[in-house]
């Protein structure tokens, strides 16, 4: 089980109260969106796909070879096909889906060296893993997912795209999960120290947690040091866009500098 988050802080909360919305009246503000809003008007074929994706990469400077654009115009098609039934995200735009799954996903290789076997916790349909797969297809890649309908997309994925030495694990990662790995990366919305505690036990000594955050993080780093500076150094703190976008990111890479005793019975289930 997930640690909960004993200062009982919100991450989405805190960023609607500064935006000035009650969470009481928040539906007011929103529209409910039903399951057909989320079917995209059209879906391209995979040579299609691939022109505009090297198009939009060549718009935002983004390096992507011919290889690896195949393989991103197949996982979109791919996607957007299991779409309607799924609802796996709300981006149903190529160019949106490109800058900010696509796009958003590899440009971490280009901030860090990314250490390997590397496990994506609450991958959801594959981000920013499958991407990060395509670009480096020999390396070790993990994806942890506890949603048995996106599991089983991902076996899809894993299928269609020929994607080799990546493991599908069919579960949340908790503490009990003892898979030895170097890194781990995540751009789920967990609070920090509790996906650093999820981790302790399969990541290894020295080994490195990649966070994909949004620029309001502070307090969740001040909560990480506060709780977990015996197990994890802040290594680096990164504040990037999205090339030529407005879309503000901050990388967020710690350190394991100390192991933390083995819980009981570690359960792993890789497929």
């Amino acid at each position: 089980m997930a640690h909960k988050n004993k200062e009982n802080y919100s991450p989405y909360k805190a960023r609607k109260q500064k935006a000035g919305i009650s969470l009481k009246d928040q539906h007011l503000a929103v529209p409910a969106i039903g399951p057909r809003d989320f079917k995209p008007e059209t879906v391209y074929s995979v040579d299609e796909a691939n022109d505009r994706l090297a198009d939009i990469f060549k718009n935002h400077h983004f390096a992507c070879s011919h290889v690896e654009r195949i393989k991103l115009a197949q996982f979109y098609n791919v996607m957007m096909k299991n779409q309607e039934h799924q609802n796996f995200t709300r981006l149903l735009k190529l160019k949106d889906i490109a800058i900010k799954h696509f796009i958003d996903s590899m440009i971490v290789a280009e901030l860090v060296d990314i250490q390997f076997p590397l496990i994506d916790v609450g991958t959801g349909p594959g981000f920013p893993g499958i991407p990060l797969k395509i670009r480096f297809p020999e390396e070790k890649i993990l994806l942890g997912e506890g949603v048995q309908k996106r599991v089983e997309f991902l076996k899809t994925v894993r299928e269609e795209l020929q994607l080799k030495n990546l493991d599908i694990i069919g579960r949340n990662i908790n503490e009990h999960f003892a898979y030895p790995v170097q890194s781990v990366i995540t751009r789920a919305v967990e609070d920090i120290p509790n996906t650093l505690r999820n981790v302790l036990s399969c990541l290894q000594e020295g080994g490195y947690v990649y966070f994909m955050k949004g620029p309001g993080v502070d307090p969740e780093l001040k909560m990480a040091k506060d709780q977990l500076s015996e197990f994890y150094k802040l290594e680096k703190d990164i504040a990037y866009d999205l090339k030529h976008t407005q879309n503000h990111r901050r990388l967020v890479v710690y350190r394991k500098i100390k192991n933390a005793p083995l819980p009981e019975d570690p359960d792993e289930e890789v497929e």
